[in-house]
């Protein structure tokens, strides 16, 4: 009896360390994507000493410009993804052999007989297609991490829900440019350059939607 305990406990451990590898490994790569957040204490006092209201460094209430252009700020990516492939292919050919040879009957010279025929015949036909459709919508706040001396600027970000039987995650990083930073401070993934966009989950749901890892293993090495 203590045996066959110990047998399902050395089965279960390494399928514990499976189920739980996936949610550390989105863990670690959670770290990466942890926002910069400026010293304040080392900022420069704008103020005017002068007591005056009016301050030259700041500007006016209508001259400020709030759109993010410095490390830490924050701005809004606007998500709009709409993908569409398609491709589609198909290849016939066919080919016919024949071969006759026609000897004549010394017996009966009238009822000449072919004493070798044989023929051959073979075709071929194939068709295939695939389609797939990608979309993907929201919005999503992310941090200004660089910026370079021509002014563009390097963002990246990620949003984090923690639901009952899992958690997912959208992330996103590349570079924009400060003119397609809109006057309230959204940027559209369109305009986005080397954009790395993710969505994908964590957890129960996540899991169930995929092969089991013994399932894997014996549809890499089945010859069907």
């Amino acid at each position: 009896m203590n045996n066959s305990k110990l047998k399902v406990l050395k089965l279960a451990f390494p399928m514990l360390l499976l189920f739980s590898c996936s949610t550390h490994v989105e863990d670690r790569a959670s770290m990466e994507f942890q926002p910069i957040i400026p010293d304040t204490m080392n900022l420069p006092n704008n103020r005017a000493l002068s007591g005056g209201i009016y301050n030259e460094a700041s500007g006016g209430l209508f001259a400020t410009d709030r759109r993010a252009s410095q490390v830490g700020d924050i701005l809004t990516v606007a998500l709009s993804e709409d993908f569409t492939a398609s491709k589609s292919q198909s290849a016939t050919s066919a080919k016919s052999d024949s071969f006759k040879v026609d000897l004549p009957n010394l017996l009966d010279p009238a009822g000449d007989q072919a004493l070798l025929d044989s023929g051959a015949e073979t075709a071929f036909s194939g068709s295939g297609s695939a389609a797939q459709t990608n979309s993907l919508r929201g919005e999503l706040s992310v941090t200004v991490m660089k910026v370079f001396s021509n002014g563009n600027m390097e963002i990246m970000g990620q949003k984090k829900l923690h639901l009952n039987n899992g958690n997912e995650y959208v992330r996103l990083s590349g570079m924009i440019r400060p003119q397609d930073v809109s006057a309230n401070n959204v940027v559209k993934s369109s305009r986005i350059a080397n954009a790395q966009i993710a969505y994908l989950g964590v957890g129960d749901i996540a899991d169930t939607g995929q092969k089991g890892w013994l399932s894997r293993a014996f549809s890499s090495i089945s010859p069907l």
